[in-house]
């Protein structure tokens, strides 16, 4: 099973980005993204059912939204009005049977 990530990006503040997260097998229960900037914890920033059913992270609500298409096995985040504080390694993940299966990081910057 591979989680393929992509989207790497950098951006000034105000601007867009979207991120792209390819499944090579079975679909997940559940999808989310996460992100780790340096010196700090990795964090959920968010996630997605396979019904459809978004929740994201406070800071990000309203100019984050996550998608996915169970068909394709892609899972998306549309980033807008990004900040600098933003900048970070983001990863996909997937839930199934109790399992986690992590993709390899991209990295956004966004610049002031």
């Amino acid at each position: 099973v591979q989680l393929q990530a992509s989207g790497v990006g950098l951006v000034q503040a105000g601007g867009s980005l979207r991120l792209s997260c390819a499944a090579s097998s079975f679909v997940f229960s559940v999808m989310g993204w996460y992100r780790q900037a340096p010196g700090k914890e990795r964090e959920l920033v968010a996630r997605i059912t396979s019904g459809g059913e978004p929740d994201y992270k406070d800071s990000v609500k309203g100019r984050f939204t996550i998608s996915r298409d169970i068909r394709k096995k892609m899972m998306y985040l549309q980033m807008a009005d990004l900040k600098p504080e933003d900048t970070a390694v983001y990863y996909c993940k997937g839930n199934r049977g109790g399992a986690e299966y992590w993709g390899q990081g991209t990295q956004v910057t966004v610049s002031s």
